[in-house]
């Protein structure tokens, strides 16, 4: 486990690993707040070394992780609004709307073109805590939908683990990205370095794909990142290559040029507008969990940046 940042993230570490059991406290700051999730969530995955498989289902620790998404959602709000009804025929429209309308910071240009080796390898330790596990919190949707909407579901996450090959699942293609920069290849292994916002980038996927009420938001929040990720994948493997990456380190971006550009169609309207017209009620909370994927990553987006110009880490120090 990461160690803790705050007086409630010390108190949920101090808990799962033996200790008494009081999680009474609020959370410090943005800091010790998505720690917390995040030590809540993982337990849901592949959980912590040394603590016990049954802690998923604690009642005190569900307990508390009801009251952080509760936060957490009203954060969301705050953020870009509450989810509102849609037509449901508009869904795929609404969805590539939402997308050609972001304008989030130019962080794949910068990679491209800009970055030195140094922050490349920062960029790659932020993602890891993702693509490690990569296409896992939307896995969970499957056994909540039907119909067309899974078939697509199932088709997009095929390709995300290999079609059943181990060495082109994109979490191994990941690794061969990490190798290259000499990096701790590790599940986890960087949660410790990297700040509040890169937890929230995942908390923000854990608290859509965990719960049935929000599985419209996580397909909207998938749909968001395929429609999204051809372009600066493609400007992310031209930016390794210019650093002097070789085909295995540049794998990971190069496969998700061609397979997103597919996925997102898949996504948009086998997946998502089917989704919404068998479930209607739902139409708008899949526009909210695309809205909520863009404005969450472009905080990260933007935290990552503003270090750089400032010329110091955007890890932790």
């Amino acid at each position: 486990m990461p160690a803790p940042r705050g007086s409630l993230s010390s108190a949920l570490v101090d808990a799962l690993g033996g200790g008494d059991i009081d999680f009474s406290g609020a959370p410090d700051d943005d800091e010790d707040f998505h720690l917390s999730l995040f030590l809540c969530y993982e337990l849901a995955y592949r959980g912590w070394d040394g603590v016990d498989d049954s802690w998923e289902w604690q009642l005190d620790l569900l307990r508390l992780r009801a009251e952080l998404e509760s936060r957490w959602q009203d954060r969301l709000h705050e953020l870009v609004g509450p989810p509102v009804p849609a037509d449901p025929e508009s869904v795929p429209a609404e969805l590539a709307a939402i997308v050609a309308a972001d304008d989030g910071p130019p962080l794949s240009k910068y990679l491209r073109g800009r970055a030195t080796p140094e922050q490349f390898r920062e960029f790659v330790i932020h993602r890891s805590v993702y693509h490690l596990r990569e296409a896992d919190p939307h896995t969970f949707a499957i056994p909540r939908l039907g119909g067309r909407a899974k078939a697509a579901l199932v088709e997009i996450q095929a390709d995300e683990y290999g079609g059943g090959v181990t060495g082109r699942m994109h979490q191994e293609l990941f690794k061969q990205t990490m190798s290259w920069f000499g990096l701790d290849l590790t599940y986890g292994g960087y949660v410790h370095a990297v700040p509040a916002a890169t937890l929230a980038v995942n908390n923000l996927m854990s608290f859509f794909g965990l719960h049935r009420a929000r599985r419209g938001a996580i397909l909207g929040h998938l749909a968001a990142y395929e429609m999204t990720s051809s372009l600066p994948n493609r400007a992310y493997g031209n930016g390794l290559r210019r650093l002097g990456g070789d085909p295995g380190a540049t794998a990971f971006y190069d496969e998700h040029v061609e397979a997103d550009a597919v996925h997102e169609q898949i996504a948009a309207h086998d997946m998502c507008g089917t989704f919404a017209l068998a479930e209607p009620e739902l139409a708008g909370q899949v526009l909210w969990g695309a809205r909520c994927a863009l404005a969450v990553d472009n905080l990260w987006a933007q935290d990552v940046m503003d270090a750089w110009a400032a010329g110091r880490t955007s890890l932790r120090e």
